[in-house]
């Protein structure tokens, strides 16, 4: 299978503008985020999807390859359909989606999940990670997945799902097997044209989160299990936290 990684990286992040060239340890975190997935064995090739001149700029400085995207999408599933087209859409029979957020970002995971694509029937996969700690089920930051025996996704919510009625003392991930999301898509490439021309849902719109305009309409999403961590920058306490790890490795 012919495989196209694409990292969205837009410039404009409201809560920490210019977020993909923020410094981590030397290296900038859209730098370091496409060092990891150009690791992945699976991918046939890797570009970063941006909407500013100053990050394509970079990502040429430090030898990757980058395509400049429109300022318009409302999301990172737009901008890599957009990249998608730039690349040459029928080079590719998948594209996978890497967050530009994610410094230290684990390539074994892009190949797990494009493992759980080629086992996809509905032609889309996303990977979730066991919950080792309450406070994730607590926090909305950190999106929650339950999903059929098929291992097909049932709902993505930023609550905990699903809700112990009869659980009233010690852990509740020790209670249940909680899934949490982590944040990589993998499509064929005739599912993400038909998902882009997707009107937003009322269910997107409720819990901000786009996978469900794709559920609301029918799609099928698979969830693979890995074991490895994920981290997220979003937030400047993200990014400080991010910055300590580095200097640790």
């Amino acid at each position: 299978m012919r495989i196209l990684g694409i990292i969205p990286a837009r410039f404009a992040s409201t809560r920490l503008p210019g977020k993909p060239m923020a410094d981590i340890g030397g290296k900038s975190m859209v730098q370091r985020v496409l060092e990891q997935a150009k690791q992945a064995r699976r991918l046939t090739e890797v570009v970063v999807a941006t909407d500013d001149d100053r990050i394509l700029g970079h990502i040429a400085q430090v030898g990757g390859k980058a395509v400049l995207t429109s300022t318009e999408h409302p999301s990172g599933t737009d901008r890599c359909y957009e990249a998608l087209t730039l690349m040459g859409a029928d080079r590719f029979d998948a594209v996978v989606n890497i967050q530009g957020d994610e410094p230290f970002l684990v390539p074994a995971q892009i190949d797990e999940l494009c493992d759980a694509l080629a086992a996809a029937k509905g032609g889309i996969a996303t990977l979730a990670h066991h919950v080792r700690d309450d406070r994730d089920l607590d926090d909305p930051g950190r999106v929650k997945i339950t999903t059929d025996v098929h291992g097909d996704a049932l709902y993505f919510s930023r609550a905990a799902i699903p809700v112990l009625r009869n659980h009233t003392t010690g852990h509740r991930h020790a209670a249940f097997p909680f899934l949490k999301h982590i944040g990589l898509y993998a499509y064929r490439t005739g599912i993400l044209q038909q998902l882009v021309a997707l009107e937003p849902s009322s269910l997107e719109r409720a819990e901000s989160l786009e996978q469900l305009r794709w559920l609301e309409n029918g799609f099928k999403v698979r969830v693979g299990l890995t074991e490895h961590p994920s981290f997220c920058v979003d937030t400047p306490a993200d990014l400080e936290e991010a910055r300590r790890i580095a200097s640790r490795s």
